[in-house]
């Protein structure tokens, strides 16, 4: 068992030479991903890799109020959408700059989260969840009434313009995405080695133990709900570029039990997997859309369509197959997929012990 022996070791972000190894190759495989996708496959997938970068960051910042705080919320679909409307607003009726609007945005999100955080400090479980899935939907209902944010009509996002760059292609946004989702992976990762950090897991492991130990119980948990609204108001941002147009349906319940479902099925608590999660999911999402074109199972499935059920249920088959995941790997796997890499690591460390010895 791998022992930190101090502070240093536990903040140090390689642990290895193979852990550089994989970063390095890590950071090739995103560097040259737009060109491999513009000249092998298809474009469509820069497009997907930007939805999963804002995603990566939607899921992180509700991992930190659900799996290090351990608070539940299905309402960040509205932090989501504030942070949309805020950055589109900004940048396109008001003439802002997109930096400066999107953090801005981001902070208006952080702002309601804190101020959501007030009432659920008395709320605990299902309670709490009820309390943030109203926020969610109230926020798109408001939002749906302003004329000046366009109603129901929605909002058109403007060009994407960063200092003396005009970002208007997929490939082009794809570099700033990333590397927003990799700064938001960084903080995270950097925030949980803090006090801050420690206080939000004592909190999630026995809130009165932390009380007893000092840990401010009030500060802390709206700290998080402001937090990770924050990360929320920030992916909406980008996601509001990525579109191109946004409206209030967009922002649904549906999309708030999908980020949740991103972390679960990732492994609660763990940035990694968070981050696998929202991988997956996002490209699961996105694919099974068009269902019927996927080969060979395309075929099949408007077969069985066709003989048992109505060709337009196939296309909901995505939310059978996310049930399924989540049956799955709450019986088979709590951990999620990072417990899945925790197995696989201890088994291969084990086999290369016992080679060493024989």
């Amino acid at each position: 068992m791998d022992m930190e022996r101090d502070h240093y070791e536990d903040v140090a972000f390689f642990t290895s030479r193979l852990g550089v190894l994989w970063f390095v190759i890590l950071a090739s495989g995103l560097l040259l991903f737009p060109f491999i996708a513009s000249n092998y496959l298809k474009t469509y997938y820069i497009y997907v890799a930007n939805c999963i970068a804002v995603n990566i960051i939607a899921a992180i910042g509700l991992n930190l109020l659900v799996g290090c705080t351990g608070q539940i919320s299905l309402g960040h679909a509205g932090f989501f959408a504030v942070g949309a409307y805020a950055t589109a607003a900004l940048t396109g009726k008001l003439g802002a700059p997109f930096l400066p609007s999107l953090l801005i945005a981001a902070s208006i999100s952080a702002l309601l989260g804190f101020l959501l955080g007030l009432p659920a400090l008395r709320l605990e479980g299902p309670y709490l969840s009820i309390a943030t899935l109203g926020f969610g939907l109230t926020i798109t209902q408001i939002i749906g009434k302003i004329q000046y944010l366009g109603a129901r009509q929605g909002l058109h996002a403007p060009d994407l313009v960063v200092g003396p760059f005009n970002l208007n292609s997929d490939a082009e946004k794809y570099y700033l995405f990333a590397a927003m989702a990799f700064a938001a992976c960084l903080f995270a990762r950097n925030l949980m080695k803090t006090r801050v950090g420690r206080a939000f897991i004592a909190i999630r492991d026995s809130d009165v133990a932390a009380s007893t130990m000092g840990v401010n119980l009030m500060i802390y948990k709206t700290l998080a709900f402001a937090v990770s609204a924050f990360f929320a108001g920030l992916a909406g941002g980008l996601y509001a570029f990525v579109l191109g147009y946004i409206q209030p349906d967009t922002f649904n319940l549906l999309m708030s039990i999908m980020f949740l479902a991103m972390i679960v099925v990732g492994g609660l608590g763990s940035i990694s997997g968070a981050v696998a999660g929202a991988v997956l999911l996002t490209w699961l999402d996105l694919t099974l859309r068009n269902v019927l074109d996927v080969p060979v199972l395309g075929d099949w499935l408007k077969s069985l369509s066709q003989s048992y059920f109505s060709i337009t249920g196939v296309s909901n088959i995505q939310y059978i197959v996310f049930g399924a995941i989540m049956v799955l790997i709450m019986l088979f796997e709590p951990l999620g997929l990072h417990g899945i890499w925790l197995r696989a690591r201890r088994y291969w460390k084990v086999r290369s012990n016992r080679g060493r010895i024989g």
